[in-house]
C-alpha cells in the first residue's frame, strides 16, 4: 500500500496533513491488528475453556492487555490456549504499540536527518 511507505531518508519531509492520513492508515491498521488479535482470543476461550462469549471476550481482553485471566480454567486444553495465548498476546501487544508508533518515530528521524542537511549524505 502506498499510504504505508514511509518516504527515503532523502526525500523532503511529508506535509502534515499527508503525514497525519499517513497517521490515520498505521492507526487503522494496528487496531484491526488488536480487533484481530482479541478475536482469536475469545473465540478460543469459548471454544476450549466452554465460556459464554461475554466471559471469553473479557478473558481474552484481560490476557491481550497484560492483566491476567479472570476464569478459572479447568480443562488441559483451555490452559494450553491460555499459555499459547499469553505468549501470542505479548508479541501482539509489542507489535501494536510498534505499529502505532512508526509514523511519529519516522518523522522524528526524519526530521533530524534534515536538519544535520548533506553533512552525512
Amino acid at each position: 500500500m502506498k499510504r504505508l511507505r514511509l518516504e527515503h531518508r532523502t526525500s523532503l519531509l511529508l506535509p502534515r496533513r499527508d503525514f497525519l492520513v499517513r497517521l490515520g492508515w498505521y492507526w487503522l491498521f494496528g487496531c484491526l491488528f488488536l480487533a484481530f488479535s482479541l478475536g482469536i482470543g475469545t473465540v478460543g476461550y469459548h471454544i476450549t475453556a466452554h465460556l459464554n462469549w461475554v466471559d471469553a471476550f473479557l478473558n481474552a481482553s484481560m490476557i491481550l492487555t497484560g492483566m491476567g485471566p479472570v476464569d478459572k480454567l479447568e480443562s488441559a486444553g483451555a490452559k494450553l490456549f491460555a499459555s499459547f495465548y499469553a505468549i501470542f498476546s505479548g508479541v501482539s501487544f509489542l507489535t501494536f504499540c510498534g505499529v502505532l508508533f512508526t509514523p511519529i518515530y519516522h518523522r522524528f528521524i526524519h526530521r533530524f536527518h534534515l536538519d544535520l542537511g548533506d553533512k552525512n549524505l
